[in-house]
């Protein structure tokens, strides 16, 4: 009786469908009543699951998963389950070396009041020694700033005096090869830069000449009385 009533339903189901997906329709009308019978009529098996139970893994069996034989899931076991778990809370303590690493990191990263204080008090001391060394060091810099005004300024002097020189010495050498050779030598041209090398050159032996003069004139004088 009852499966009756459910296909003259699914007949009727099927024939209000039937003018709306005509155009669309990828099944025929058969299939899909077929379909919407076996869909109807679709009973799953319950899930046998026992919720009064926990659920404790088989560490043993090849079919439990790598998480679940670990340390950190017996913490959990047993943090849900209390005794009831089976896990002993003696292996839920951190080891030597674990516990080694939790003090060090505490340690690091929570250090006690004391310790705080005096990295506080390192550091102030530290950033006043580089305070007075850099107020140390400006009031150097500005004791030697009046002598390096001076010297800059003689430097600067000396290089006009010198350019002044090379100037007039590079005049008196366009004078000279002008009376020498009759007309204006351009300074780049070899004939100007044998003459200059010429001259240096006299100048060098005539240096050398009044060197060796004096030198003998030197020699030459009596030695100075002595009262």
């Amino acid at each position: 009786m009852a499966a009756s009533m459910l296909v003259q339903r699914t007949a009727t189901l099927c024939g209000a469908f039937k003018g709306i997906s005509q155009a669309k329709a990828v099944l025929p009308v058969n299939c899909r009543c077929w379909f919407m019978l076996q869909t109807a009529g679709y009973n799953p098996k319950p899930l046998k699951l026992d919720f009064r139970q926990p659920y404790i893994p088989d560490k043993e069996s090849d079919k439990t998963p790598e998480w679940q034989k670990t340390g950190r899931y017996d913490k959990k076991l047993f943090g849900r389950y209390g005794s009831g778990s089976g896990v002993d809370p003696a292996s839920l303590w951190p080891s030597h070396e674990e516990l080694e690493k939790l003090i060090a990191e505490e340690r690091e990263w929570h250090p006690p009041l004391e310790v705080l204080l005096k990295n506080i008090e390192a550091k102030q001391k530290e950033e006043t020694q580089k305070r007075l060394a850099k107020e140390k060091l400006i009031a150097a810099n500005m004791a030697k700033m009046p002598k390096m005004i001076e010297d800059w300024r003689r430097e600067k002097r000396e290089g006009k005096q010198k350019l002044k020189e090379e100037k007039a010495r590079k005049a008196k050498l366009l004078a000279e090869a002008r009376e020498r050779f009759g007309y204006n030598v351009d300074p780049r041209t070899p004939k100007f830069l044998e003459m200059v090398a010429e001259i240096e050159k006299e100048e060098k032996k005539k240096k050398k000449l009044l060197k060796r003069r004096l030198k003998e004139e030197q020699a030459a004088a009596p030695p100075a009385a002595h009262s």
